[in-house]
C-alpha cells in the first residue's frame, strides 16, 4: 500500500469551514445510524395504509402489502390502478396478493386522490408530475425508499405494474427510474413521455402517433440523461378492441423499449395463450426476451384477469378487470417472482409455472395438472405454439401430452432435475420442486421437446 499523505494544517481562514464540516459529518453520521436503526416492521398478509413515507410532493396515498411468506431479500412490485379505481380495488381484483403469498414477495399499491385528479387519474401526461424527482413519480419512489428502508427487500429486484393511467405512469417510471425498476408490465397504457399536457395525452390515447422508432426512444431515454446502466425489461398488454386507448399505443410501446434496448422491432417468436392472448417476443442478442407484447383478441379496456384456483387463474373480474387470462401471473413469470433464474414469461400455449404442492385425488374442471403418479398419454389436435423461433413443432408430428408428478416426468425421461428443482427436456422450463407431490403438464410438440402446459386435453 502507498503511504497516505500527510494532511495540511488548515490556514486560519479554513479552520471556521474545517470546524463546520466536523459538524456536519457527526451529524451526517448520526443521521445515518438513526436511519440504520429504524426498525423493521411486521409483516402482516393486511393491506395496510402507510401515512407517512417521505415529504410526498405527488400529494399520492401509500398502502403496502406484506405477506408472512415474504422473507429477507424479497423482491418488490409496485402495482398502478386506472382511472376512476383505488388502491383496494387492485389489490382485490388484480390477483397480485395471491402470487405475493404464494412466492413471498412485497406489493406497493399507490393511490391517486381526487383533489389530484377528479377522475383519480394518475398523472402521466404532465411534466411536473411525471418527471424523475418531481411530483407523482418522485412520491412513488418515496414509497420504493420507504419499503426499502423497513422491511428486507432486495433494491436490484424492484418492479412497477400499472393499467390504464396507471399504465402510462408505469412507464413513465421505467423510463424516469431505470436505476430503480428492473422491469416492468405496462397494461393498456401508453409509451413513455408521451404527452406534455392534457390535451396532447387525448391525442396520444385515442389515434396514433406519428413518432419514429428513434423519437420514441429518445423520449425514453431522455428521461434520464446521462443513465449508462441497463435498462428495465418490459411487458405490453392490451386489449384488441380497446376503444378508450387506441391499440396504436401497444406498437408505439414496443417501438420505444426495442428501440431503448437496441434491437429489431420483428417478433423473435409468438405464441398462442389462453383467453385468445397472442404473445410476441423480442430478444436482445443473448436470446433473452427483453420485450414481451400481448395482444388479447376481443378485449376491451382493463386488465386480463381469469378468475380461479389454479396457479395460473387469478383476479376478480368488475368494472376494467375483464375475464380473459390472468396477465398477473405471465407478469410474475416474467420477473422471476416463481423462484425462476430467468425473467420471462412462459412462451408455450396455456403455460403453467407448476402444480400446487398439494395433490388433490379428485378430477377437476379447471386447468390444473392432474396429480397422478403415472403418466398418461392423450393426443393434441395441433401442435402447441413452440417458445422459440427454433422449437416449432412439425405439422406432421402427431404431439403427445403426459400428467405425472415432477418425480415421475424425469424417470419418464421427459423432463431432468438439477439442484432439487425439475426441468423440461427441450424447453428447460421450470417445472418446480423435483419430488411426487409436485404435478406437471408436458406437452411433446416435437420428438424429445417438451412444454408446461395447464392441463392435457
Amino acid at each position: 500500500m502507498h503511504p497516505q499523505p500527510a494532511r495540511p494544517h488548515p490556514r486560519p481562514a479554513a479552520r471556521a469551514a474545517s470546524a463546520v464540516a466536523v459538524v456536519l459529518g457527526v451529524l451526517a453520521a448520526m443521521l445515518y445510524a438513526f436511519a440504520a436503526a429504524t426498525p423493521a416492521l411486521a409483516n402482516t398478509s393486511t393491506l395496510t395504509q402507510v401515512s407517512s413515507f417521505g415529504t410526498n410532493p405527488g400529494a399520492l396515498q401509500m398502502y403496502d402489502y406484506v405477506p408472512t411468506t415474504a422473507g429477507s431479500d424479497a423482491p418488490l412490485v409496485v402495482a398502478l390502478h386506472g382511472c376512476t379505481q383505488t388502491a383496494t380495488d387492485y389489490y382485490d381484483d388484480s390477483g397480485w396478493p395471491k402470487y405475493a403469498d404464494l412466492w413471498g414477495f412485497d406489493v406497493v399499491f399507490p393511490q391517486q386522490t381526487s383533489s389530484n385528479n377528479s377522475e383519480d387519474c394518475f398523472d402521466w401526461y404532465t411534466p411536473s408530475d411525471d418527471s424523475r424527482g418531481d411530483g407523482e413519480a418522485a412520491s412513488i419512489i418515496q414509497m420504493v425508499d420507504y419499503m426499502e428502508a423497513h422491511y428486507s427487500i432486495n433494491p436490484s429486484r424492484v418492479y412497477v405494474t400499472g393499467m390504464s393511467a396507471g399504465g402510462g405512469m408505469t412507464a413513465d417510471l421505467l423510463a424516469d427510474y431505470p436505476d430503480v425498476f428492473a422491469s416492468g408490465s405496462i397494461d393498456s397504457g401508453l409509451p413513455a413521455q408521451c404527452a406534455t399536457s392534457q390535451t396532447v395525452a387525448y391525442t396520444c390515447m385515442d389515434s396514433a402517433v406519428s413518432d419514429t422508432v428513434a423519437q420514441w426512444t429518445a423520449l425514453a431515454k431522455n428521461s434520464d440523461p446521462g443513465y449508462t446502466g441497463s435498462w428495465p425489461t418490459v411487458q405490453i398488454w392490451q386489449g384488441t378492441a380497446d376503444y378508450t386507448v387506441s391499440t396504436s399505443n401497444s406498437t408505439e410501446l414496443m417501438d420505444q423499449w426495442t428501440g431503448v434496448w437496441g434491437i429489431g422491432q420483428s417478433a423473435s417468436s409468438t405464441a398462442s395463450l389462453t383467453g385468445g392472448t397472442t404473445e410476441s417476443l423480442y430478444e436482445n442478442a443473448a436470446g433473452v426476451p427483453v420485450v414481451e407484447v400481448f395482444a388479447v383478441s376481443g378485449m376491451g379496456h382493463g386488465l386480463a384477469v381469469n378468475p380461479g384456483s389454479s396457479i395460473d387463474e387469478c383476479g376478480t373480474t368488475g368494472a376494467y378487470f375483464l375475464s380473459y387470462i390472468c396477465s398477473s401471473y405471465y407478469t410474475a413469470l416474467f420477473w422471476g417472482l416463481n423462484g425462476s433464474s430467468t425473467a420471462s414469461a412462459s412462451a408455450s400455449a396455456s403455460a403453467s409455472a407448476s402444480a400446487s404442492a398439494s395433490a388433490s385425488a379428485s378430477p377437476s374442471n379447471s386447468a390444473s395438472p392432474s396429480p397422478s403418479a403415472s403418466a398418461s398419454a392423450s393426443p393434441s389436435v395441433s401442435a402447441s405454439a413452440s417458445p422459440s423461433a427454433s422449437a416449432s413443432a412439425s405439422s406432421t408430428y402427431a404431439t403427445s401430452c403426459y400428467t405425472a408428478s415432477n418425480y415421475a416426468q424425469t424417470t419418464a425421461g421427459r423432463a431432468y432435475q438439477s439442484g432439487g428443482y425439475a426441468y423440461a427436456d427441450g424447453s428447460n422450463q421450470d417445472m418446480g420442486l423435483w419430488n411426487t407431490f409436485y404435478t406437471t403438464s408436458l406437452e411433446e410438440t416435437s420428438p424429445g421437446y417438451y412444454v408446461i402446459v395447464s392441463s392435457c386435453p
